[in-house]
């Protein structure tokens, strides 16, 4: 099974993609002369946003302050979850995003504090519920690995 995307690539898609992919590298360079501490707050606002998606609620000052190696008041939980997304941050340099074996190296060092099976694809079905409403169910655990395997070859 081949991983097809739900749209056609046409010459405008072409055409945006080589657009955005051209703003993409000027914001890459102007951002090779950014000031460290410019460096630094775009990372924390990273962070912050990343674990926020998933319920964390420390805030920015928060996480700079386990950044600059404070201690912070927080669950055990939300601290870890900083901690793993720094050394995930961190990591990035030497990892292929669409190499399979990095991509569990990032989950291992984000969530290794966090989750018993952090680095490895689950094991067990999992979806979004909202106010006791199933809103999505998740492709079951035994399709994981192929379909990571698919969109990786697709990337």
């Amino acid at each position: 099974m081949s991983y097809k995307p739900p749209f056609t690539i046409s010459a405008e898609i072409l055409n945006l993609v080589a657009d955005i992919s051209q703003q993409v590298g000027r914001l890459d360079a102007s951002l090779l002369n950014a000031s460290p501490q410019l460096r630094k707050q775009n990372r924390i606002k990273t962070i912050a946003g990343t674990l926020a998606i998933e319920g964390n609620t420390l805030t920015e000052d928060q996480i700079t302050a386990i950044v600059e190696g404070k201690p912070v008041l927080g669950s055990v939980r939300e601290l870890a979850e900083v901690k793993g997304a720094i050394a995930a941050y961190e990591a990035l340099p030497r990892l292929q995003p669409a190499h399979l074996d990095d991509l569990l190296a990032a989950h291992a060092l984000m969530m290794g504090e966090v989750l018993v099976d952090a680095g490895a694809f689950r094991n067990k079905g999992v979806g979004i519920h909202k106010a006791g409403v199933v809103q999505h169910v998740a492709p079951p655990a035994h399709q994981v690995a192929g379909l990571m395997a698919d969109l990786a070859g697709w990337l």
